[in-house]
Protein backbone atom coordinates (compact mmCIF):
# COMPACT_ATOMS: atom_id res chain seq x y z
CA UNK A 1 0.00 0.00 0.00
CA UNK A 2 1.08 3.31 -0.96
CA UNK A 3 0.83 5.77 2.28
CA UNK A 4 1.32 9.51 2.82
CA UNK A 5 2.74 10.38 6.37
CA UNK A 6 2.07 13.66 7.04
CA UNK A 7 4.09 14.36 10.20
CA UNK A 8 7.44 13.56 11.06
CA UNK A 9 7.42 13.41 14.91
CA UNK A 10 6.55 10.55 17.06
CA UNK A 11 3.31 9.53 15.54
CA UNK A 12 3.88 9.83 12.05
CA UNK A 13 7.60 8.78 11.72
CA UNK A 14 6.79 5.74 14.25
CA UNK A 15 3.95 4.48 12.73
CA UNK A 16 6.03 5.39 9.25
CA UNK A 17 9.29 3.02 10.38
CA UNK A 18 6.36 0.29 11.44
CA UNK A 19 4.80 0.59 7.98
CA UNK A 20 8.15 0.44 6.38
CA UNK A 21 9.06 -2.62 8.34
CA UNK A 22 5.53 -4.11 6.50
CA UNK A 23 6.77 -3.51 3.39
CA UNK A 24 4.50 -0.72 2.57
CA UNK A 25 5.14 1.94 0.72
CA UNK A 26 5.95 5.63 2.59
CA UNK A 27 6.03 8.83 1.58
CA UNK A 28 7.22 11.08 4.98
CA UNK A 29 5.66 14.35 3.99
CA UNK A 30 6.87 17.59 6.47
CA UNK A 31 5.77 21.09 6.69
CA UNK A 32 6.62 21.75 2.76
CA UNK A 33 3.48 19.69 1.70
CA UNK A 34 3.37 17.22 -1.22
CA UNK A 35 1.34 15.76 -3.91
CA UNK A 36 -0.38 13.06 -2.45
CA UNK A 37 -2.60 12.13 -5.48
CA UNK A 38 -0.47 8.48 -5.82
CA UNK A 39 -0.89 7.46 -2.27
CA UNK A 40 -3.73 5.23 -1.06
CA UNK A 41 -4.21 6.15 2.37
CA UNK A 42 -3.05 9.45 4.31
CA UNK A 43 -2.05 9.69 7.76
CA UNK A 44 -2.40 13.13 9.07
CA UNK A 45 -0.03 12.91 12.03
CA UNK A 46 0.30 17.05 12.71
CA UNK A 47 -0.40 18.71 16.06
CA UNK A 48 -4.77 18.71 16.34
CA UNK A 49 -4.28 22.81 15.80
CA UNK A 50 -2.81 22.57 12.52
CA UNK A 51 -4.61 20.42 10.06
CA UNK A 52 -5.69 23.35 8.75
CA UNK A 53 -2.65 24.65 7.35
CA UNK A 54 -0.91 21.20 6.95
CA UNK A 55 -4.29 19.96 4.39
CA UNK A 56 -3.25 23.43 2.75
CA UNK A 57 0.01 22.24 1.71
CA UNK A 58 -1.38 18.82 0.02
CA UNK A 59 -2.39 18.57 -3.25
CA UNK A 60 -4.33 15.46 -4.73
CA UNK A 61 -6.54 15.15 -1.44
CA UNK A 62 -9.42 14.57 -3.09
CA UNK A 63 -11.25 11.39 -2.23
CA UNK A 64 -8.22 10.10 -0.54
CA UNK A 65 -9.02 7.85 2.82
CA UNK A 66 -7.47 9.71 5.72
CA UNK A 67 -6.49 8.42 8.91
CA UNK A 68 -6.45 11.19 11.94
CA UNK A 69 -4.55 10.37 14.97
CA UNK A 70 -4.81 13.82 16.13
CA UNK A 71 -6.02 14.46 19.58
CA UNK A 72 -7.66 17.99 21.24
CA UNK A 73 -5.37 18.76 24.49
CA UNK A 74 -6.60 21.43 25.57
CA UNK A 75 -8.13 23.35 22.37
CA UNK A 76 -11.20 22.76 20.42
CA UNK A 77 -11.93 21.35 16.97
CA UNK A 78 -12.45 23.89 14.05
CA UNK A 79 -15.39 26.11 14.48
CA UNK A 80 -18.61 24.13 13.13
CA UNK A 81 -17.13 20.19 13.90
CA UNK A 82 -17.32 18.29 16.68
CA UNK A 83 -13.97 16.52 16.07
CA UNK A 84 -10.64 17.47 13.71
CA UNK A 85 -11.57 13.85 11.91
CA UNK A 86 -14.71 15.40 11.09
CA UNK A 87 -12.72 18.70 9.49
CA UNK A 88 -10.57 16.40 7.54
CA UNK A 89 -12.97 14.40 5.68
CA UNK A 90 -14.61 17.88 5.07
CA UNK A 91 -11.68 18.76 3.65
CA UNK A 92 -10.55 15.56 1.65
CA UNK A 93 -14.62 14.10 0.67
CA UNK A 94 -12.98 11.00 0.95
CA UNK A 95 -13.37 7.97 3.44
CA UNK A 96 -12.01 8.99 7.38
CA UNK A 97 -11.45 7.27 10.47
CA UNK A 98 -9.99 8.46 13.67
CA UNK A 99 -7.07 5.98 14.85
CA UNK A 100 -3.84 5.38 16.44
CA UNK A 101 -4.48 8.40 18.92
CA UNK A 102 -5.14 6.81 22.20
CA UNK A 103 -1.90 5.06 22.08
CA UNK A 104 0.91 6.89 22.72
CA UNK A 105 4.12 7.17 20.51
CA UNK A 106 6.91 5.96 22.96
CA UNK A 107 5.51 2.26 23.07
CA UNK A 108 5.43 1.54 19.17
CA UNK A 109 8.86 0.09 19.73
CA UNK A 110 7.99 -2.10 22.01
CA UNK A 111 5.03 -3.59 20.29
CA UNK A 112 6.57 -6.72 19.70
CA UNK A 113 7.22 -7.50 23.56
CA UNK A 114 3.55 -7.71 24.51
CA UNK A 115 2.16 -10.94 26.08
CA UNK A 116 -1.09 -10.26 24.08
CA UNK A 117 -1.90 -7.83 21.09
CA UNK A 118 -3.12 -4.39 22.49
CA UNK A 119 -5.80 -2.72 20.81
CA UNK A 120 -6.01 0.23 18.26
CA UNK A 121 -9.65 2.03 18.66
CA UNK A 122 -10.89 3.10 15.74
CA UNK A 123 -14.22 5.16 14.40
CA UNK A 124 -14.82 6.19 10.90
CA UNK A 125 -16.60 5.46 7.85
CA UNK A 126 -16.78 1.74 6.45
CA UNK A 127 -15.28 2.81 3.35
CA UNK A 128 -12.29 3.15 5.32
CA UNK A 129 -12.15 -0.34 7.25
CA UNK A 130 -10.37 -2.25 5.18
CA UNK A 131 -7.19 0.18 4.84
CA UNK A 132 -7.48 1.13 8.83
CA UNK A 133 -7.74 -2.24 10.13
CA UNK A 134 -4.77 -3.85 7.89
CA UNK A 135 -2.29 -0.71 8.95
CA UNK A 136 -3.88 -0.76 12.63
CA UNK A 137 -2.49 -4.93 12.29
CA UNK A 138 0.94 -4.18 10.26
CA UNK A 139 1.64 -1.62 13.26
CA UNK A 140 1.19 -4.26 15.44
CA UNK A 141 -2.26 -3.85 16.71
CA UNK A 142 -5.66 -5.81 16.93
CA UNK A 143 -8.26 -3.09 14.93
CA UNK A 144 -11.12 -2.43 17.39
CA UNK A 145 -14.13 -0.92 15.66
CA UNK A 146 -15.63 1.59 17.88
CA UNK A 147 -18.71 2.60 15.58
CA UNK A 148 -19.07 5.80 12.94
CA UNK A 149 -16.91 8.68 12.54
CA UNK A 150 -19.64 10.71 14.59
CA UNK A 151 -17.98 9.18 17.52
CA UNK A 152 -14.31 10.87 16.93
CA UNK A 153 -14.92 13.15 19.55
CA UNK A 154 -15.67 10.46 22.21
CA UNK A 155 -12.20 8.88 21.45
CA UNK A 156 -10.46 11.78 21.35
CA UNK A 157 -12.06 11.99 25.13
CA UNK A 158 -10.70 9.08 25.93
CA UNK A 159 -7.43 9.75 24.72
CA UNK A 160 -7.06 12.41 26.90
CA UNK A 161 -7.89 10.06 29.49
CA UNK A 162 -5.31 7.71 28.62
CA UNK A 163 -2.71 10.86 29.08
CA UNK A 164 -4.20 11.85 32.35
CA UNK A 165 -4.08 8.32 33.61
CA UNK A 166 -0.01 8.55 33.01
CA UNK A 167 0.39 11.24 34.68
CA UNK A 168 -2.19 11.56 37.91
CA UNK A 169 -1.40 7.76 38.75
CA UNK A 170 2.00 7.86 38.13
CA UNK A 171 1.72 4.57 36.35
CA UNK A 172 5.98 5.33 35.70
CA UNK A 173 5.63 4.98 32.10
CA UNK A 174 3.18 4.64 28.60
CA UNK A 175 0.66 1.93 28.95
CA UNK A 176 -1.09 -0.07 26.16
CA UNK A 177 -4.76 -1.10 26.27
CA UNK A 178 -7.21 -4.02 25.23
CA UNK A 179 -10.56 -4.66 25.42
CA UNK A 180 -11.14 -7.90 25.11
CA UNK A 181 -13.90 -10.76 27.17
CA UNK A 182 -11.66 -12.89 29.85
CA UNK A 183 -11.60 -15.64 27.87
CA UNK A 184 -9.07 -13.67 25.49
CA UNK A 185 -6.95 -12.41 27.34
Amino acid sequence: MKIAVLGRGNVGGGLADLWEAARHEVTRIGRDGADVSNADALLLAVPGEAIADALDGLRGIEGKTLIDPTNLLGISPPEGFPSNAEYAKSRTNGPTAKSFNANPASVYERLGETSSTPNNLWCGDEEAREVVEQLSRDAGFEPLYAGPLENAAEQEALATGNLILGIFEGLGEPFLYRFAPPDRF
